[in-house]
């Protein structure tokens, strides 16, 4: 058995996604220097544009949420062994979802109840739209990358009729709905602070970012404390395996897409009914891709998730500070920055592997033996 199975967790899921960042930022360090700008400088810069100025950190955790579902709805089909890279359609259509609620019942019911099943609908449109690719993939063979990625464009084009000829507002140009009711929504949590008479900045962060931490620890129980959750790991372990071990494998297939697509869908209520309040294009603005960088990153775990969404939020927010304050530093520069922890967390995530089992095993696990 090769030695990386028994490197500890704080090393694996700690330790070597560190190393990945601060290499990422050692080259992003490095482009900025050659451009000529001072990179210790435009690194304090994002910090204080992400956590430091009223307000800034409400923008970095309402980011944060999108990318915790995102990177949840990824990591749980990873568990299987399937690489769902189509989380931005199924969290677009997820969004059709709480539009076609919101906007059938917002005017004749309750609008809390509204809210209620308009997130329900989020998660079952989201799921549906990843429950065909799971079918496919379990009983048709149709590769589950080549599918989803398909989905993805049939998804934007849906999208794109829908509110054009469908259900676009009468007489607005902008191919988006009408606002939802009054009171249909999630509460900001600045509005939420001042009922109780605390004073906040105002920003887009609302209650889907609660909704997240318990969805994450629904994520933790399914996989871990759950024998559908054991059917799943098995799976992602060896596919032959599961199937002498008597696990319906095309059956698991077929729900784990479904449950991850539902994940997906969940970015819709942090965009639609915590801060649009409508239906509008684009909304999911690259979530569903950055998804598949924050969960590896974070090891396909709810805690590591949790952390490199918080890193992707305070990216996003701090990234538009650095804009602002840095003529030289443009927005093709920011997102480069980006790219680079997306290269170093997701396609290269155990390029360290071997030298850090090295130093471990032969330093650290070493000394402890002598």
């Amino acid at each position: 058995m090769n030695e990386s199975n028994f490197l500890p967790r704080w090393v694996s899921i700690g330790l070597i996604p560190l190393i990945n960042l601060l290499l990422a930022f050692l080259v992003s360090g490095i482009v900025i220097f050659f451009i000529g700008e001072n990179p210790i400088q435009a690194i304090l810069v994002m910090i204080k544009g992400a956590f430091y100025y009223p307000g800034s950190i409400g923008y970095t955790l309402y980011y944060t949420t999108n990318f915790i579902f995102a990177g949840l709805a990824v990591a749980l089909a990873f568990h299987a062994k399937l690489f769902n890279i189509g989380g931005e359609g199924q969290a677009y259509v997820g969004g059709l979802g709480v539009g076609l609620v919101c906007l059938a019942l917002d005017q004749s019911i309750n609008s809390f109840l509204v809210t209620i099943l308009a997130v329900f609908g989020s998660v079952i449109f989201g799921a549906f739209w990843g429950v065909i690719p799971g079918y496919l993939q379990a009983k048709r063979g149709s590769h589950i990358v080549i599918t989803t990625i398909m989905f993805n464009f049939i998804a934007a084009s849906l999208m794109v009729y829908l509110l054009v000829n469908v259900i676009i507002e009468p007489g607005q140009m902008s191919p988006e709905t009408r606002d939802f009711s009054e009171g249909v929504g999630l509460v900001q949590v600045h509005k939420l602070a001042n009922y109780f008479g605390i004073s906040i900045a105002v920003s887009p962060f609302n209650i889907s970012f609660f909704i997240a931490l318990i969805v994450s620890f629904g994520f933790w129980i399914l996989v871990w404390r759950t024998k559908f959750g054991y059917e799943v790991r098995s799976l992602g372990h060896s596919e032959t395996a599961a199937k002498y071990a008597g696990i319906d494998v095309s059956r698991t297939i077929v729900l784990v897409m479904a449950i991850s697509g539902g994940l997906a869908g969940l970015v819709a209520i942090n965009e639609l009914l915590g801060v649009h309040n409508k239906l509008l294009l684009g909304f999911t603005a690259g979530y569903g891709f950055t998804g598949i960088a924050v969960a590896l990153m974070g090891r396909n775990h709810p805690v590591g998730i949790f952390l490199s969404s918080l890193l992707f939020g305070a990216l996003y927010q701090g990234g538009t500070e650095l804009d602002f304050e840095f003529s030289s530093i443009t927005r093709e520069m920011v997102l480069l920055i980006q790219g680079l922890i997306i290269l170093f967390s997701g396609a290269l995530a155990y390029m360290m592997n071997p030298i850090v089992e090295k130093i471990y095993f032969n330093y650290f696990k070493g000394s402890q033996n002598a």
